[in-house]
């Protein structure tokens, strides 16, 4: 089967997963709007094609042929549809929403030469708190703070200074994110669906100075 859908609900999100396999896109470029039709041609590498119209897809199964836009920071909404964030890795595309609060979402798999780049995302006082001798704990850290990221409302952020994580247990963190002239603060669930993981915020973005 060339796609596979699931759907999981966790607080007030739910996040639309769906896998494929490799696919010949231009059968499905009935599912684009005009712009992203547009947007599909500019793309060169055709797995990156097959991840744009895989998204097109998925947001077509759930919200019809409504257009995803983006605001000034990259962040995608639909009009009327409450909050939604995207992300895609190997085969596999994610929309998550949520009628309620903002959401920050994102889809890994173990990166096993994370440990390389380790360094520039991850403080000393998050060393001490998570065991980056393990490259799936190193992963979801960085999961966790893309997650982040899409919620922070800014392009331009240092991931190991400006986005700051704790643990409250294993799949349960407190995550802060340092802005210019405030703070947010959120909570967020990182978990393994198969090999997959899934990092989202399950709590609204409190603000702070």
């Amino acid at each position: 089967m060339t796609f596979k859908r699931e759907n999981i609900e966790i607080n007030s999100s739910v996040i639309h997963l769906m896998w494929f396999e490799d696919f010949e896109t231009l059968k499905y470029l009935d599912h684009l709007s005009e712009t992203e039709k547009e947007r599909y041609f500019e793309i060169k590498h055709e797995k990156r094609k097959q991840e744009f119209v895989a998204t097109r897809i998925l947001r077509h199964e759930i919200f019809g042929h409504q257009h995803i836009h983006y605001r000034n920071h990259g962040a995608p909404f639909i009009e009327n549809e409450g909050f939604i964030s995207i992300s895609h890795t190997k085969n596999c595309v994610g929309i998550a929403l949520n009628s309620v609060h903002e959401v920050g979402f994102d889809l890994e798999y173990e990166r096993k030469n994370i440990d390389k780049i380790q360094h520039k995302f991850i403080s000393k006082e998050e060393e001490i708190d998570f065991n980056c001798n393990s490259t799936l704990e190193v992963t979801k850290i960085w999961s966790a703070k893309e997650a982040l990221y899409k919620l922070a409302g800014r392009k331009e952020i240092d991931f190991k200074t400006q986005l700051n994580l704790s643990k409250i247990d294993n799949n349960f963190w407190f995550g802060k994110i340092q802005n210019p002239d405030h703070n947010l603060t959120t909570e967020l669930s990182i978990f393994e669906k198969d090999d997959l993981i899934i990092s989202i915020n399950t709590s609204p973005c409190e603000k702070s100075n």
